[in-house]
């Protein structure tokens, strides 16, 4: 069952971190839109972040829930990483989620063939600054959960102990 776990986990990290990849390859590749090319980028941005990014998120917590309640990983750092994705998550329904609704609404209001407004080019502003927020903690949350290093003067148990304790 645990390889099951680690297997969502990975699948979970595949989701969460390629939709993000994609919002960032989009954003660099179309640059400054016109509104019409900014509202299908804005839909497709929201769809990615309904499809992809929060399921996998969601996902992500599940996985790293069940290992700290269910196998008792209790190692520091599954405490980092719980830490990391708590302000992910923190970040993704509280900031950067409501964001994309209203961009999208700010980018349809333009004329298509115009340029986006005042009011829509600041609120992408915010949207990249909480996203790049966002690069610290991530990749502390894919280290931690790869490396499974000691943190802070703990000790690892030999390999039949830990057997034992699991």
């Amino acid at each position: 069952m645990r390889k099951v776990l680690d297997f969502l986990n990975e699948i979970a990290g595949i989701l969460y971190v390629g939709g993000i990849l994609s919002h960032i390859v989009i954003g660099a590749v179309i640059g400054s839109p016109d509104a019409g090319t900014a509202a299908t980028v804005y839909q497709y941005k929201l769809m990615s972040a309904y499809i992809l990014i929060l399921p996998g998120l969601g996902l992500k917590i599940a996985c790293d829930l069940a290992l700290y309640f269910a196998w008792n990983e209790r190692a520091n750092w599954m405490k980092v990483k719980l830490a990391m994705i708590a302000f992910l998550a923190i970040n993704a329904f509280v900031f950067l989620v409501p964001m994309m609704p209203e961009l999208l609404a700010l980018a349809q209001a333009s004329p298509a063939d115009g340029p986006v407004s005042d009011a829509f080019h600041a609120l992408e502003g915010r949207e990249a600054m909480v996203g790049m927020s966002n690069v610290i903690p991530l990749v502390t949350e894919i280290v931690m959960g790869a490396f499974k290093p000691r943190l802070f003067g703990e000790h690892r148990l030999p390999p039949q102990a830990a057997t034992r304790a699991a």
